[in-house]
């Protein structure tokens, strides 16, 4: 049996297909809005392999310049992120614990090509309330460990709609995506993996 960190929450199938698709259509419409954009590693500029969005009052962005941050517009546009869809609140409100709405929600495309270093979610200044993640489409082997860097690590398959949380002792987890697995899932057109992770930035 797999033994996740202490706080770290993973809920397999919490969205049932219909809610997946209802998902989808609500992020189509945050990217027409805030269309996705690389974002670039500060000091090297190398980009990620992921592209991303954001919506919700603030917004994830990193560059070569300016280096990981939350801000109010997006990057390339100028204009701000739009708002979280309600199906996201919703999600939020069941698991995250917390009476503190979100802030932001990164939304994350990963092809069947990207990854994700092993990280933690720490650019915010509120570090007590979770951190929600939403998978959506191929599935996808992420790797979680405790709050050290070089730590041992487990590592767990996420399926389209499952809901893992990042929580308690959970929330400075090290976490990373070691892989995708292309055509694992029908839900989006082309392929890939959306990742869209819900945040409380202040406190």
């Amino acid at each position: 049996m797999l033994v996740l960190p202490k706080g770290v929450r993973h809920i397999p199938g919490f969205l049932d297909r219909s809610r997946q698709e209802e998902l989808v259509e609500a992020i189509r419409i945050v990217v027409a809005e805030a269309p996705l954009f690389a974002p670039a590693m500060p000091k090297t500029g190398k980009p990620l392999s992921v592209r991303m969005t954001n919506c919700g009052a603030l917004g994830w962005v990193t560059d070569r310049e300016n280096g990981y941050r939350y801000q109010a517009v997006h990057p390339v546009t100028g204009r701000p992120w739009p708002p979280i869809p309600a199906a996201l609140q919703d999600i939020w409100n069941a698991v995250a614990g917390s009476d503190k709405t979100p802030e932001a929600c990164l939304v994350n495309f990963y092809s069947a090509e990207a990854r994700m270093g092993l990280h933690q979610d720490r650019d915010e200044r509120d570090l007590d309330t979770a951190v929600v993640s939403v998978s959506l489409g191929d599935s996808c082997l992420i790797r979680v460990g405790g709050r050290t860097r070089g730590g041992p690590t487990v590592s767990l398959k996420l399926e389209s709609g499952d809901v893992v949380v990042l929580g308690g002792e959970g929330r400075l987890a090290f976490h990373g995506v070691d892989r995708i697995y292309p055509n694992t899932s029908t839900l989006l057109r082309s392929g890939g993996r959306l990742n869209l992770t819900l945040r409380r930035v202040n406190p």
